[in-house]
Formats: C-alpha cells, structure tokens, sequence
C-alpha cells in the first residue's frame, strides 16, 4: 500500500478512540474509496511502518474489517475485498428495515424533544453547507439518523445500527466531499428531505415519512455514482500529487 501522509478520514471524529478504531476508520475509507482496490494484500508490518505503529493495533483493525467483509484474513496477509453495488444496496436495506421499524415505534411516543433536536441537527447541516464543509454535514446527517434510531430506547436496533454505522459513515462522507465539488445545488434536496423527516414525527403521519424514506432510499444508485466519482477525484488528486 502506498504510504499516504494525508488521512482521508476525518481524525476529529475519532478522537478519542483507540489506535486500532482509528487504523480501522483510515482503512476503511480508503478500500471503499478505491486507494486500496480489491485484490491487495495488506502486510502486518508495512502497514505498521506506514501508520509508525506496533503490529497490534493493525491487528486489532484488521480483525475489525475482516468482521465487516472489507477484507479476508489469510495466512499471506488480508486480501481486500471492498464494496460493490449490490453490497451498497443491501447496507440501505438494512436502514430502511431499522427506520421503518423505528418511525412505527414513534408513533407511540412523545416527540416534542426529539423535534427540538433534530431541528438543531438540520440547523446545523445548514450551516456545514453555508462553510462548505462536507465532514461537518456528514457528521450531522448521521447524528440526525442516530438521533431518530436512540429515540425509541430499542438496545438491539441501536446495536444493528452501530454495526452497519462504520460502513455507512464512509460512504455518506466520501458522497459528501464528491457532491460540494460536483453537485452543490444537491445539498437542497437533502435538506428538504430532512425537512420531511422532521414534519412526519412531529405531526405523525406515516404518508409524509414513507415520502421521505423514498427519497432518501431510493436513490441508492445516486450513492453508488457518488462514489464512483469520488474515486475518479481521487486517483487525479493522487496523480496531480506525484
């Protein structure tokens, strides 16, 4: 693997976390990116010379991938598998079954609170966009599904969420970062349809949100051109970089 001294992943989102977590985010990002194309094999010790770490956190992140079918473990080193189209598609399935479920369970409760906060989240997605900050945005579009999913107090949905969050998170970013360079006027659709999520709890009405959950969910083919852009922008940076 090439040595990159650039992180593409944004370290302020895992501050906090363990080596590991964070050589994991990095990895990630850059198989689905297409960095590091499906087929490579990624050595213990060249990626700890990389990373100037020990070989255990790169084990630890690689055990994480291997969990998520990024990569395969083999006696040689990691083999990459990455991320096709039909495994873009089945991540959105997962959310749309998670959000549906949720949306049913709101119904039954309070959602003044819950409005108030994703009022806020929108406000600031807002103001990402006003900066042209696409990390911001993409941090809170994810807060925003986060929020809606911890709402109903559910431990094994929100555990099925923080499983498929990882992968999720990646492409959201990358789709981001692609869309304020190619696609800015986009970002108003994404707002509206947040607007939409935000109307159907607040006035619970199970027309406007399955409205929204179409238009959020059915553009899957829109995420897996995003990334396919991205990928191109990246491989020109990385040739304007050499």
């Amino acid at each position: 693997m090439e040595k990159r001294e650039e992180f593409l992943f944004p370290l302020k989102w895992i501050a906090n976390a363990s080596t590991g977590v964070r050589l994991a985010s990095e990895l990630r990002i850059r198989i689905i990116s297409g960095l590091i194309p499906a087929g490579t094999v990624l050595s213990e010790n060249k990626l700890a010379q990389e990373f100037e770490v020990s070989r255990s956190p790169i084990r630890e992140a690689l055990k994480t991938l291997a969990s998520e079918n990024m990569i395969r473990l083999e006696r040689m080193g990691a083999v990459v598998i990455g991320l096709n189209e039909q495994d873009i598609k089945e991540l959105y399935d997962v959310r749309l079954l998670i959000e549906t479920f949720v949306y049913e369970r709101i119904l039954k409760i309070d959602t003044t609170k819950l409005v108030q906060e994703l009022s806020k989240i929108r406000e600031m997605m807002e103001v990402a966009i006003k900066y042209k900050d696409a990390d911001e945005f993409s941090y809170q579009d994810v807060l925003f599904h986060e929020t809606v999913i911890r709402s109903i107090d559910h431990s094994y949905i929100y555990l099925i969420w923080n499983n498929a969050k990882p992968v999720m998170e990646s492409l959201i970013l990358l789709s981001m970062r692609m869309r304020l360079e190619e696609k800015v006027d986009d970002f108003s659709r994404i707002l509206k349809n947040h607007d939409l999520y935000i109307e159907a709890i607040q006035t619970k009405d199970r027309d406007i949100m399955i409205q929204a959950m179409h238009q959020n969910f059915d553009d899957v083919q829109g995420t897996v051109d995003d990334l396919w852009m991205s990928q191109q922008m990246l491989t020109k940076k990385g040739e304007q970089n050499q």
